[in-house]
């Protein structure tokens, strides 16, 4: 009688999450889906989400995913040994450093990333700086790497954390067994360290490579609306063109790949846990 009780407070608890999740989530998600598979006259129809075969589509939908994977795997490459280094460190100093990490996050999105046009413009504060100690200037803007730069710095402590989480949780004494069984470091690092982080490098990898692929903000601002990724084509569909059924159709073509990538994040964990 107890069980019932507390298994009835319990879904009265979850019921404004679930109101909430129902009104916000699900039902927008069942409107992208309708809309994606139906046309103007609401016939049933593929053609919206077939529609990104066609080579502007495609081109953009690829460099999405090749900016995506660029800015995640740059991400990681910088997370991790900072991850290290974190977790090396006494607790009452690195909560400081992990602060200094999250404070950007604080600040409006567009914001941040306003900033770096401000320091990547032709006469912006970096070339400023450089003219002024007669060093070439960097023309670097409206390009595919500044768009990479701005995903990395706004979702860089998407993978820093999780990672650091990760690698604070590895006991201390398993990493000394290791040693004094005769590993040396970087044996101890590939057969300990690094399966051991797996999670919170997944979890990382998902965190960051899932909203580089539908960014549309970065790279209008960065990339100055000529460079256009899927997430700009998307935005476009909706908000100029108004066409809200290919919008949608392009948008399940997203949906497809995050899906693909927690499926894969969900088998590489199951795998390493096993």
């Amino acid at each position: 009688m107890k069980l019932f009780k507390d298994n009835r407070n319990a879904h009265v608890m979850a019921s404004p999450y679930m109101a909430w999740a129902f009104i916000f989530i699900v039902v927008p998600l069942c409107m992208v889906i309708y809309y994606g598979l139906t046309n103007a006259d609401g016939a049933f129809t593929f053609d919206n989400i077939t529609t990104i075969l066609k080579p502007g589509y495609l081109k953009a939908l690829k460099r999405s995913v090749i900016l995506a994977i660029i800015s995640t795997l740059v991400c990681f490459l910088l997370a991790y040994p900072l991850g290290m280094i974190l977790a090396s460190m006494k607790l009452r100093k690195n909560a400081y450093i992990i602060t200094l990490f999250i404070l950007p996050m604080w600040m409006n999105f567009l914001l941040r990333t306003l900033t770096w046009m401000t320091l990547l413009e032709g006469k912006g504060v970096i070339n400023t700086i450089l003219e002024f100690l007669h060093l070439p200037t960097l023309n670097i803007i409206n390009t595919s790497g500044a768009i990479v730069l701005g995903m990395v710095y706004n979702f860089l402590p998407f993978m820093i954390l999780p990672i650091y989480n990760a690698l604070n949780r590895i006991d201390e004494n398993v990493i000394n067994a290791a040693r004094d069984l005769g590993a040396d470091s970087f044996q101890t690092f590939c057969r300990i360290t690094l399966p051991l982080s797996m999670p919170g490098i997944l979890s990382g990898i998902t965190m960051v490579f899932i909203p580089a692929l539908t960014t549309f903000a970065i790279s209008t601002m960065l990339g100055g609306s000529k460079i256009l990724l899927i997430g700009n084509i998307i935005e476009q569909e909706f908000t100029q063109l108004y066409d809200w059924h290919l919008g949608s159709g392009l948008s399940i073509v997203l949906m497809v790949f995050i899906l693909l990538n927690m499926i894969i994040e969900n088998l590489s964990d199951n795998g390493g846990n096993s």
